[in-house]
């Protein structure tokens, strides 16, 4: 909250200082000051904390890239950073968080809107994933479908792929409850002989 303020002030102070120049006859200061004001403007809707998370997230560094996200108060940005707040919160808790978490701040995300295809793609298949984990394989590929369709540039193909060979070759809850009780009938009845 106290960032965004600071933000706030200093974009409406670059504007207030850049009337005063134009007003003044300083013309050649009063451009660089538009270019001042501009800038500010942009930072008041883009959140530091979520960029330097990002780029610690794609070194594989975890836990920098969730003290960076702790920093950041979701109330305060705008739909479409809010959606890549979760996006990132998902990505970077999902050792540590429960599937059903991971899930919902992927839904949410989803149903915010990221802008790239890629990273609806990628959060298709985080779901997908989860989806396979708990026994709702029907989702999952569904999920992954939808995926590759997204995907325009191949970059998640491989992925994508091993993930359909993972969901052949895995188990339904289903067929795990089946096993399950077969099993147990096969000892009850070794017992009675």
């Amino acid at each position: 909250m106290f960032g965004f303020i600071i933000k706030v002030l200093l974009t409406l102070g670059s504007l207030g200082f850049t009337v005063y120049l134009f007003g003044d006859g300083s013309y050649v200061w009063g451009s660089f000051m538009v270019l001042v004001s501009v800038f500010f403007g942009l930072f008041l809707f883009r959140n530091q904390n979520i960029i330097l998370a990002t780029l610690h997230l794609r070194q594989q560094n975890m836990e920098k890239g969730q003290k960076y996200l702790s920093k950041i108060d979701p109330r305060f940005l705008v739909k479409r950073q809010k959606a890549y707040y979760y996006y990132l919160m998902a990505l970077a808790s999902q050792q540590n968080a429960k599937m059903s978490t991971t899930e919902q701040m992927l839904r949410k995300a989803l149903s915010l809107g990221l802008k790239r295809d890629h990273d609806q793609a990628m959060a298709k298949i985080n779901i997908a994933a989860v989806c396979m984990q708990t026994g709702r394989r029907k989702e999952a590929e569904n999920l992954l479908n939808e995926a590759k369709k997204l995907d325009s540039k191949g970059m998640l193909s491989e992925y994508i792929k091993s993930m359909k060979k993972q969901m052949g070759r895995a188990t339904s809850a289903n067929q795990l409850r089946m096993a399950q009780m077969n099993k147990g009938k096969k000892v009850a009845n070794k017992k009675m002989r």
